[in-house]
């Protein structure tokens, strides 16, 4: 008797290993399936720019890198006593103005770099909803807590998310023509915009996708979440982001379907050594840890040598 509809992605054809190089940007999902890949040591590197929900949002960084453009004093505006872009997160905010450009220029050289070295890029879109400054009509990635009557909130069309997503695939052709573009929509639930919203935000990114991606691929993150596992305990208390078993499971799956199946043992050693590091002893300085500290480092060395992984 089956009690639940499980989900079996197709297997991709090109798979990551220790070789490849992965470029990660999108939603707060996107730092879940990076932290999975830091941990297992595979050559990975993550928003750059912070957390960037809508598709909007990830063009406008992707074009300035592939561009080389420079961020200067008109890209900022001072409020809160912080500095801020309406292109980044809040995270990259600074108390100095050029601390800030510093910042964005950095992020946009290690961008432009990630993109054109790149074996895979893992585009995760959050929301089609998007908020436009009136002073500029520009659409912001994030609006650093400046009141909501400044901004005029919108939902962008299937065929706007379309446009976005072939431009996205066509500036990282540009520059790198023999990278996997790996889209996925994010399971994170964006009650804040309304039940009903939030499902025609998903419902748009969705069709989006599958109309623009002939030359991309497809992993199914928000449907694992909704009709594979399908019920609340595999969320957090706020019934909104999946929890660690939810994120753990996809998790699985995406190793099922894009990693090599050779890099199983690799990377159990690597979970080994992990929680080795992990570890907190009884006694830090007995001669028996001393030994497992040894044993580790030389164990770390191996597969420094081996498969050239940086711990």
């Amino acid at each position: 008797m089956k009690f639940r509809t499980e989900i079996q992605p197709d297997k991709a054809q090109k798979q990551i290993d220790y070789n490849s190089n992965l470029f990660l940007i999108g939603s707060c999902f996107t730092q879940h399936i990076n932290t999975k890949l830091d941990y297992f040591k595979f050559n990975t590197v993550a928003n750059p720019f912070g957390i960037l929900f809508q598709p909007k949002a990830i063009e406008n960084l992707i074009l300035a890198a592939v561009n080389d453009t420079i961020y200067n004093e008109d890209d900022l505006f001072f409020y809160n006593e912080r500095w801020h872009c309406f292109d980044t997160h809040s995270n990259l905010s600074a108390t100095n103005k050029n601390t800030l450009l510093n910042t964005l220029n950095n992020a946009v050289t290690q961008t432009k770099t990630q993109i054109t070295n790149a074996s895979h890029i893992i585009i995760t879109l959050g929301t089609a909803w998007v908020y436009e400054f009136l002073d500029t009509k520009k659409i912001v990635a994030n609006c650093h807590k400046i009141p909501q009557k400044k901004f005029h909130k919108k939902i962008l069309s299937v065929s706007e998310i379309s446009s976005i997503i072939l431009q996205i695939i066509t500036t990282i052709f540009k520059i790198n023509t023999n990278t996997s573009i790996i889209f996925t929509v994010s399971p994170v639930r964006h009650l804040k915009d309304g039940f009903i919203e939030n499902q025609q935000s998903k419902a748009h990114l969705i069709t989006a996708i599958h109309q623009t991606i002939k030359n991309a691929n497809y992993f199914p993150s928000y449907e694992i979440m909704i009709d594979d596992l399908r019920d609340y305990r595999f969320y957090k208390k706020d019934l909104l982001h999946p929890n660690e078993i939810a994120i753990a499971y996809i998790w699985q799956k995406f190793t099922e379907t894009w990693l090599n199946p050779s890099v199983k043992e690799t990377m159990n050693q690597v979970n080994l050594i992990q929680k080795g590091l992990a570890h907190k002893p009884f006694h830090a300085k007995s001669a028996k840890h001393l030994q497992f500290l040894k044993n580790l480092t030389q164990q770390m060395s191996v597969l420094e040598k081996t498969k050239q992984i940086k711990f």
